[in-house]
């Protein structure tokens, strides 16, 4: 569920009509809604209940200060993979305990940063990288809490460009070789183990390869138990996918995932770390865009807009299918026609849809892309020298400019001619 609906034959931001954001801001821009990125936090945190746990936004799906601070506000911890984002998750006001440090390339200097600014652990994706920490932490005084994430060689039956958990993908340390590199953890200085971590991919739309990864988890932790390791967090990442169209099988509920890891590994006494980004933020989040021609073709239409492949990738990334409608509510049984729904960007790759059913649309009207809160924004670029979209948060009925949209004298400044040029 989205609060993105249609009010009198327009389409609204909860309260807000769109136009009304439309005609204060230009388009395109990216709008965002503060009640459905607060109802799927809830989602998460009500259906664990009184487990242990807590819910890591992953910032990487969604990164807006404003964005983190409503999330931040309900409880939420943030997984960050980069030193910006784990600055930004503190510029949020996330404490260091609830902020949890993915990916597989942290270079020291962002090792440094989160132990000097507090962290809940980093997340060790290689021999190497534990090396480091424990170099580091030693150097500083300090101990780095950690857990390893592990890879369970678990196909998540997704795009192969965000499948995570199989043995020829970068991340994670092979499953078979985990007892070598926790007993290694184990002696080192500045390291203590927190907790085993797994993620094995995005956009998952069933639960069977969640069972699959969790029972190896769960294998691993009570192996790694009698060895005398204190495993007391079991990180298991986030992955579940979101219905990117309404005619398409509805993935699994958060209860129907939270329900998974409760048979799999809640007897174990493990406070359970989850980090969800897709599923919190993707439906809370459009891209509007004008219609600036209407093109002949040979044999088909093309809907030229004012968004391009800089705005939203994923089309041209993945392939991926973003549901287009009208701002303004066609008339029950307007007739449908096909058409190939592309941006201005100079490459064949800025197209969003081809062929794709449409009602009737005029240079000037307003069209959204549904589900573009997450992977939108956060990907966007300023290829072809076309400024970044600006993104709109509403409240009720109210709405706030995050972030605006640079002026070419903005962009221009940031180049430095040399003088001897």
């Amino acid at each position: 569920m989205d609060h993105f609906l249609y009010r009198d034959g327009i389409l609204h931001a909860e309260d807000v009509p769109l136009p009304e954001i439309a005609a204060a801001v230009g388009t395109p821009f990216y709008v965002y809604s503060t009640a459905t990125l607060e109802r799927h936090f809830r989602l998460f945190d009500e259906a664990l209940g009184d487990t242990p746990h807590l819910v890591c936004f992953a910032i990487k799906s969604l990164s807006n200060l404003a964005v983190l601070k409503v999330l931040a506000g309900l409880g939420a911890g943030m997984d960050v993979v980069s030193g910006g984002e784990y600055l930004r998750a503190k510029a949020a006001g996330v404490p260091g305990d609830r902020i949890v440090f993915s990916g597989v390339g942290k270079t020291r200097a962002e090792i440094r940063l989160a132990l000097e600014g507090g962290i809940r652990q980093f997340n060790v994706e290689s021999e190497p990288e534990l090396l480091a920490i424990s170099e580091i932490a030693s150097a500083m005084g300090v101990t780095a809490p950690i857990a390893i994430r592990v890879n369970p060689d678990v196909d998540a039956h997704t795009h192969e460009k965000i499948a995570t958990g199989k043995s020829e993908n970068k991340f994670g340390i092979p499953i078979a070789r985990a007892h070598i590199v926790y007993a290694l953890a184990a002696k080192l200085p500045g390291i203590a183990v927190k907790g085993v971590d797994v993620h094995i991919g995005s956009q998952l739309t069933e639960l069977a390869p969640f069972e699959a990864a969790f029972l190896k988890v769960r294998t691993l932790t009570q192996a790694l138990r009698a060895d005398g390791h204190a495993i007391e967090r079991l990180d298991l990442g986030g992955g579940l996918g979101i219905p990117y169209t309404r005619s398409n099988d509805a993935p699994p509920l958060p209860v129907e995932y939270v329900g998974v890891i409760k048979a799999t590994l809640g007897d174990l006494g493990c406070e359970i770390e989850i980090e969800p980004g897709r599923l919190i933020s993707g439906n809370a989040g459009l891209l509007v865009s004008s219609v600036i021609y209407l093109k002949e073709g040979e044999g088909r239409k093309f809907l030229i807009l004012d968004a391009a492949m800089n705005d939203l990738v994923r089309p041209s990334m993945y392939g991926a299918w973003h549901d287009i409608v009208p701002v303004v509510e066609p008339a029950p049984g307007t007739p449908l026609a096909p058409c190939d729904v592309v941006g201005p960007v100079c490459e064949t790759g800025d197209t969003f849809a081809k062929a794709r059913a449409l009602v009737p649309l005029a240079a000037g009207d307003l069209v959204a892309f549904r589900s573009a809160g997450a992977y939108g924004a956060v990907m966007a670029s300023e290829y072809n020298s076309r400024p970044l979209v600006p993104e709109v948060l509403v409240h009720g009925d109210q709405f706030a400019v995050i972030r605006a949209r640079p002026s070419f004298e903005e962009m221009l400044s940031r180049d430095t001619i040399p003088e001897w040029l």
